[in-house]
């Protein structure tokens, strides 16, 4: 674990999927198994209000590596694999919420699904209605419904890859000379869209009492 001390650490998206395994995976996977585990049952089994809201700041003050240390390299269809994820999914929010709530308020105007009303974030969305949300979904998942937060989380990131996705579409067509922009916008697209799905696979094992 990083120490009490340790300074924010920002985690660019690009860094996803560059974790690399540890040298003994076996016993890499039994703690992050166990950690999940006890952590999501101790606190569910008694969800203080203040307890909750350290843990769902948690990262605010130690940083996202140290979430990654425990949990990063887990399955993503695992109970660690799921907390890091919405750990990931808040941390990414926060580091760049007005480009997110822009994206999220795109994909409200070009999504022809529910994911918006399952999502539950307010029409028009801001940056900060935005942080509020990621807050909220995390709350739920120490004191809620767990395959709520997490289908509230596939929900989000669906909506948030549309928009992305148009975004893209749009930076193509005004500036076909440099597609930086637009490639960049739609490995955002396609990293939320991954993300729910993940989400989704999760809340369904958690449904069947399969996800651990």
């Amino acid at each position: 674990m990083a120490s009490d001390f340790h300074r924010p650490t920002r985690f660019p998206p690009r860094m996803f999927e560059g974790y690399l395994g540890a040298e003994d995976p076996a016993h890499v996977s039994r703690v992050a198994h166990d950690t999940a585990a006890a952590v999501l049952s101790r606190v569910r089994a008694d969800p203080d209000p203040e307890v909750v809201s350290r843990l769902v700041t948690y990262t605010d003050q130690h940083g996202i590596d140290a979430i990654a240390e425990l949990w990063a390299h887990a399955s993503p269809k695992s109970l660690p694999g799921a907390l890091w994820r919405i750990y990931l999914l808040r941390t990414l929010i926060r580091q760049d919420a007005a480009s997110t709530s822009l994206a999220y308020q795109r994909g409200t105007e070009v999504s022809r699904t529910i994911d918006q009303v399952v999502a539950g974030a307010p029409v028009p969305a801001g940056p900060a209605e935005v942080q509020e949300l990621a807050d909220v979904i995390l709350q739920g998942v120490f004191s809620g419904d767990f395959a709520v937060a997490l289908e509230r989380a596939a929900a989000f990131c669906r909506v948030t890859s549309a928009g992305y996705a148009s975004l893209a579409d749009d930076a193509d067509a005004a500036d076909a000379v440099h597609p930086e922009r637009s490639e960049q916008l739609t490995r955002r697209a396609l990293r939320l869209d991954a993300l729910a799905d993940e989400f989704a696979s999760c809340a369904r094992l958690w449904r069947r009492d399969s996800l651990d």
